[in-house]
């Protein structure tokens, strides 16, 4: 066989075998924040409009969250944000609105507490987004009838419901969902 053909043959399998690897890689590399991000994955895909613009944006979240001091709360703090959360549920009953904007405060602070920004809600959602992205549309639903409800705009069985979503995010950050 001529070094010609050889190299006709070689070169073309050579090509195929190099865009298999980088397929297989960037499925992988896909695969792997769908996993991490869980329904935030697609959720930022819609966002950004395209998988490109999406996976930088996840990966900056991750650089971002890896810089970041994230730390488990110790079992007393564990105990005083429970306790904290029952009375705020016991509150629900004569003061619905009242009970989940303080809902949202004791997020706020637990997350404060375990190392997480706190400075704006576009900040919090981009930082629970890499550890907490399965609980984060609790965490928008929960959020959007607070703001609702700030304006008088959220039916009881409204904030019922945003109490729910923050008691899904609540046990999260707290750790007794584990």
């Amino acid at each position: 066989m001529s070094t010609t053909t050889l190299l006709a043959v070689l070169i073309p399998v050579a090509v195929v075998v190099i865009l298999a690897g980088i397929a297989a890689w960037m499925f992988q590399r896909r695969r792997r924040l769908q996993e991490r991000f869980g329904p935030e994955y697609e959720r930022t895909v819609d966002d950004m409009g395209s998988r490109h613009a999406a996976h930088t944006e996840l990966r900056d979240r991750e650089v971002q969250h890896d810089n970041l001091d994230i730390r488990e709360l110790p079992a007393e703090s564990r105990h005083r944000y429970a306790d904290a959360w029952t009375t705020v549920q016991q509150r629900f009953v004569d003061r619905p609105e009242g009970a989940v904007g303080q809902a949202d405060d004791l997020i706020t602070h637990v997350m404060r507490d375990r190392g997480y920004p706190t400075e704006g809600y576009e900040e919090q959602l981009r930082e629970l987004s890499v550890e907490h992205g399965r609980t984060l549309e609790h965490y928008r639903a929960a959020h959007e009838v607070n703001m609702r409800s700030s304006k008088g705009q959220a039916t009881t069985e409204e904030l019922r419901g945003a109490m729910v979503h923050y008691r899904a995010l609540f046990d999260e950050l707290v750790g007794t969902t584990r």
